[in-house]
């Protein structure tokens, strides 16, 4: 079974940083892209950073200059730097892959989820 497992999450205070992590394992050739998105109770889910296999990066507006993805193709995992944060950061973050199965499927899987609380 393919899987994306999310870690890091936490409660901080604003100004303060947090680093996520999501690992894929299960019978996988390599991860293409990847990316995390979040989405607060009430509203729709958005994309917060994503990264090619190439390793080209793409920011939403909002997390611009703060927040750094990057990813470890060696582990098939994907990280998340967050600085500077802010009370409107506050949501559940998903980790987002395009897996490549071993039988050479594309396969898009999503993270369980996990919860980001910055207080203010």
């Amino acid at each position: 079974q393919v899987q994306l497992v999310e870690s890091g999450g936490g409660l901080v205070q604003a100004g303060g940083s947090l680093r996520l992590s999501c690992a894929a394992s299960g019978s996988i050739s390599r991860v293409d892209a990847m990316g995390w998105h979040r989405q607060v109770s009430g509203k729709q889910r958005e994309l917060v950073a994503q990264i090619t296999s190439g390793d080209s990066t793409s920011y939403a507006e909002s997390v611009k200059g703060r927040f750094t993805i990057s990813r470890d193709n060696a582990k098939k995992t994907v990280y998340l730097q967050m600085n500077s944060l802010k009370a409107e950061d506050t949501a559940v973050y998903y980790c987002y892959g395009l897996v490549v199965t071993m039988d050479m499927k594309y396969l898009p899987v999503w993270g369980q989820g996990i919860l980001v609380t910055v207080s203010s």
